[in-house]
């Protein structure tokens, strides 16, 4: 009799226990996906440049290949901690009917090349990891990460909102934002490479 009693007590107290929240599947597949994906076509455009090449400016000005991809290395912790920043306020689904933006615009609005944007002074590229075999190991160490975390984290991202200048940002479409910044800044490199000075090696 006790059993069966502690039996009924434990299914009613596992009922008001609060579900656990994270990402959907759909939700986890899109942060995943473009987090690999958007690593894996950095990596392939990189390979094997020299030193020459890494460097090389187009103008004064401009930033080399290296420079991106410190610039990209930077952002990948910097833009994170836009999403940890969001998760310290109170989950407001009442601001998902004033967002606007689906999450493919996030992707199509960073990889718009002609929208240029002036990054920040703590985003810039200062040679702060020493090399650039530091700074691409920096960077994958940061992405793999934040793949983990989209794969294990019971947030409610989607509760959770950030304004960016083109928008107003849930957790999901800040995670979607980290890769599409990174390859943003691939198509830069692919600007950089298709210069009609590129060095050959």
């Amino acid at each position: 009799m006790k059993k069966a009693v502690y039996g009924v007590l434990a299914l009613l107290l596992l009922s008001f226990m609060p579900a656990k929240q994270g990402l959907n599947n759909a939700d986890k597949e899109l942060v995943v996906t473009e987090m690999t994906r958007t690593s894996k076509k950095l990596l392939k455009k990189i390979k094997g440049l020299s030193e020459a090449q890494l460097n090389f400016k187009a103008s004064p000005e401009s930033w080399s290949v290296a420079e991106c991809v410190e610039h990209i290395a930077i952002s990948e912790t910097n833009i994170f901690g836009a999403v940890e920043k969001a998760l310290k306020t109170p989950v407001d689904t009442s601001k998902k009917s004033k967002s606007t933006i689906t999450d493919d615009e996030v992707m199509n609005v960073m990889l718009n090349r002609t929208n240029k944007i002036k990054a920040p002074e703590t985003f810039k590229p200062s040679g702060k990891f020493g090399s650039h075999k530091e700074t691409v190991k920096a960077f994958l160490s940061k992405r793999k990460e934040n793949i983990k975390y989209a794969k294990k984290t019971k947030n409610n991202l989607r509760g959770h909102y950030a304004q960016m200048a083109f928008g107003t940002l849930d957790g999901v479409q800040l995670m979607v934002f980290i890769a599409a910044h990174s390859e943003r800044h691939t198509l830069q490199i692919e600007e950089i490479m298709s210069n009609k000075n590129f060095p050959n090696k």
